[in-house]
């Protein structure tokens, strides 16, 4: 989930499209054409190719719509949210997934560290377990977002250099890359930059592929969390509640875990009980009309909002993956 402030959406209408966009492509702007020069010195890349290439992409306003945040911010809401992804499809076919691939999901919490349920319950939130992978053209696609979408243009234009680049490594044409509104790819939709860093041939093959091969997402989703510091066993979230005026401080340090809970009570925050005393940062999940949930996030929930930068993003994995879990131990129990 990508967010950015009222004003630069208003920006960013403005300037969605060119008005000649659809029609003559990528190829004739001098913004393209200044990428394609910086691609060739930096890259070696050539130049009549990706001429080639940007002159058959063509625009794709849609992503533009679809990666716009809400023009109304305070409707974001936890309990939609939640309800959203932690739902009977994703736990059911997650059970699915989890026994089809249970050898290959266990090599992975004995390789990374990282278990079993928060890898499915990562491709479940992504894709429904590859089901939904996307329909856009990703070079056109990260090529619209990097020239005519100026909140998140270095992010996107960081991505289509990317794509290249991986195209040139694995041999793929890159019109062939088919995946989100965002560019993102695959079983675990990573972003292009993220499969050339932390993609992993999981199965042996000799190659990554993260929309054919189960095996390489659930080994690339470990190894991507486990490369950002997760702790193997280490605490996600303990429950919190607040008083007073002072945990707003805490809200607004953020989410990288800094202090101890019983640093937190001097803020108005009593954290539950049995609450590990490791660093944490305070969470809030709001709902409108609703009482706020606050949570004690500590590493392993930081290291989740690295995979996508949303609080919401995170607790709902957290939360599926305790769904998944109990399910599964409960068959298995009844076997």
């Amino acid at each position: 989930m990508i967010r950015i402030l009222s004003s630069a959406v208003l920006y960013a209408l403005a300037l969605v499209l060119p008005a000649d966009a659809s029609a003559a492509g990528f190829a004739q702007r001098e913004d393209v054409r200044a990428f394609i020069e910086e691609m060739h010195e930096k890259h070696g890349f050539d130049r009549t190719r990706l001429l080639r290439l940007f002159r058959q992409a063509q625009p794709q306003p849609k992503a533009i719509k679809a990666i716009l945040p809400p023009k109304d911010p305070s409707v974001r809401s936890w309990h939609a949210y939640r309800a959203r992804f932690v739902e009977p499809a994703r736990i059911e076919g997650g059970q699915r997934f989890w026994e089809a691939n249970r050898s290959t999901l266990e090599t992975a919490r004995r390789t990374y560290g990282v278990p079993e349920e928060i890898i499915v319950a990562i491709i479940g939130i992504e894709t429904l377990y590859g089901r939904n992978m996307g329909r856009f053209p990703s070079l056109a696609t990260l090529a619209t977002l990097a020239f005519d979408y100026p909140p998140r243009a270095d992010l996107f234009r960081r991505e289509l250099e990317a794509l290249l680049l991986l195209s040139n490594e694995t041999g793929q044409n890159p019109l062939a890359y088919i995946g989100s509104y965002a560019g993102a790819l695959g079983m675990p939709q990573f972003l292009p930059s993220s499969l050339r860093n932390w993609g992993v041939d999981f199965d042996g093959d000799g190659h990554v592929d993260l929309t054919a091969s189960t095996a390489d997402a659930i080994g690339s989703v470990a190894n991507f969390l486990a490369s950002h510091g997760w702790e193997a066993d280490g605490p996600i979230v303990a429950a919190a509640a607040v008083t007073g005026d002072r945990y707003g401080e805490l809200v607004d340090a953020g989410i990288l875990p800094r202090f101890l809970p019983a640093e937190m009570e001097a803020y108005g925050v009593g954290p539950a009980v049995d609450a590990p005393q490791l660093p944490c940062a305070l969470i809030d999940l709001a709902t409108p009309n609703e009482a706020t949930e606050y949570w004690l996030g500590y590493r392993n929930f930081y290291v989740i909002t690295r995979y996508n930068r949303s609080s919401f993003y995170a607790m709902a994995v957290n939360v599926l993956s305790q769904e998944l879990k109990a399910e599964r131990t409960a068959r298995l129990a009844a076997r």
